[in-house]
């Protein structure tokens, strides 16, 4: 059983699994490798002078990796809630977790299937998105929502704060008092 399940491992969902992984919480991250960065260069993203996009998100997963983050490769076919926690099928395998974060970019289909409540979205090309509060919650209580999925800008350095931001949210929850995650030089 993990903390968090996080559906996609592009900015959103690998900042998403950094935060909580480094936060001590058992994450699990499953991707389709499908990420709309992949196809990236990025020149606007603060403290990277110059990167591609797959570069950027391999880092990424590295870096969630390095606190403990499990990667998964994999479609999500499913979520199914049960006894207060959910189990998502990807293909043969399924894992169970607390709590639920969709860093699936553009894909909502998973989220209709779930039940989850959408909306038109507003970026250019982007049909439709989650609705989420201002923390990232959807309409289903355990499953939260960052990223482009969650109706922010496409740009990497936003739906990679986004996903830090939902994190930081379900992290709070978890330890039922607000986290905050700040490293100090030594």
């Amino acid at each position: 059983m993990f903390d968090i399940l996080i559906v996609g491992a592009g900015p959103a969902g690998a900042s998403a699994a950094l935060f909580a992984a480094k936060a001590g919480k058992k994450v699990v991250v499953v991707d389709n490798d499908k990420s709309m960065t992949k196809r990236a260069w990025v020149e606007n993203h603060y403290g990277v002078m110059e990167i591609t996009g797959p570069e950027l998100i391999e880092t990424g997963k590295k870096q969630a990796a390095k606190f403990g983050a499990e990667i998964a490769e994999g479609t999500v076919d499913n979520i199914e809630k049960a006894d207060g926690s959910f189990t998502i099928k990807a293909g043969e395998k399924s894992y169970s977790a607390k709590h639920v974060i969709l860093a699936a970019g553009v894909s909502t289909d998973l989220a209709e299937k779930a039940g989850l409540k959408t909306k038109a979205g507003t970026e250019p090309r982007i049909k439709t998105v989650l609705e989420v509060d201002a923390d990232g919650k959807t309409n289903v209580d355990g499953i939260w929502a960052a990223g482009t999925i969650a109706g922010v800008s496409v740009h990497t350095i936003i739906t990679a704060g986004d996903g830090a931001k939902v994190a930081i949210n379900v992290i709070s929850e978890l330890n039922g008092e607000r986290y905050v995650d700040h490293d100090i030089m030594k």
